[in-house]
């Protein structure tokens, strides 16, 4: 038995909108944190405590170190790790409660936790991290914690392939670019200067995966789809038969609620 693939995009985009709502610019705010990126950073570090700005960098792997000086470790004179993660639990409350209920979401919480729960998690700092938090009482920020635990799971699997075939964050990003498996604009998003984004096209040009004009060749294409595959794999190798299945037993009840999620940010 494996994973759906679904499983793992309904788990990414039941976490992944807690950076993207436009709430996001200004829900730090009361508690001191200036801009987007520094409530980014400091809210998904949060779970490992006051976090250095290296640890950050070396856990989030994709983005600039001068992207992550930038917040951190600023953030946390403004405000503590448990603040930040409370008024992330509240955003993530205040997001999902669009589209369900405490009622509905606390038996998917139950099981996402039995998943979790079931997750081998060494070498998985960030997964570690969110894992080791007290869970919410209720079910919807619950639900959330407990996916959100399930999708670094698979992120930390990922950045130890992407470590392992000796790909850095600007090297990465340049790759996810030219397979249009991210925004054009991932750069300048995750602060890359012109120099450091040249620098990795031209690694990647010396690998065969990008032809002279930058675009990805067949061989990159390949490369990027089998890490896509490797990374399922390290993951299921690291889940518990249990996990393995209540991760099938959830799948369609998942989609659903990112399905209404995405309609209710949509419109």
């Amino acid at each position: 038995m494996t994973v759906p693939t679904p499983f793992w995009r309904s788990i990414e985009s039941l976490h992944h909108f807690i950076y993207l709502v436009p709430e996001t610019g200004t829900h730090y705010a009361p508690l001191g944190l200036k801009g987007t990126w520094m409530g980014y950073f400091a809210s998904r570090a949060a779970p490992m405590g006051a976090a250095s700005p290296e640890l950050v960098t070396a856990t989030f792997h994709g983005f600039a170190p001068s992207r992550v000086h930038r917040a951190i470790p600023d953030a946390w004179a403004l405000a503590s790790p448990e603040q930040i993660h409370a008024s992330r639990l509240d955003l993530a409350r205040e997001v999902l409660g669009r589209v369900t209920t405490d009622e509905h979401t606390a038996p998917l919480a139950d099981t996402l936790a039995t998943i979790a729960a079931g997750l081998d998690l060494a070498g998985k700092p960030l997964a570690a991290a969110h894992a080791s938090l007290t869970p919410p009482a209720d079910g919807i920020a619950r639900f959330w914690l407990a996916g959100s635990v399930i999708r670094e799971f698979r992120g930390d699997c990922h950045i130890a392939l992407l470590v392992g075939h000796g790909l850095g964050g600007v090297d990465a990003n340049v790759l996810n670019v030219a397979a249009g498996r991210t925004f054009p604009q991932q750069q300048a998003l995750r602060g890359w200067t012109d120099e450091e984004w040249a620098a990795g096209v031209e690694r990647l040009r010396a690998r065969g995966w990008l032809d002279a004009d930058g675009a990805i060749t067949t061989e990159g294409t390949a490369f990027r789809d089998e890490l896509e595959d490797a990374t399922d794999r390290a993951c299921l190798a690291a889940m518990s038969d249990e996990a393995v299945e209540a991760a099938v037993d959830i799948t369609d009840a998942l989609r659903d609620i990112g399905r209404d999620l995405r309609a209710a940010l949509a419109g």
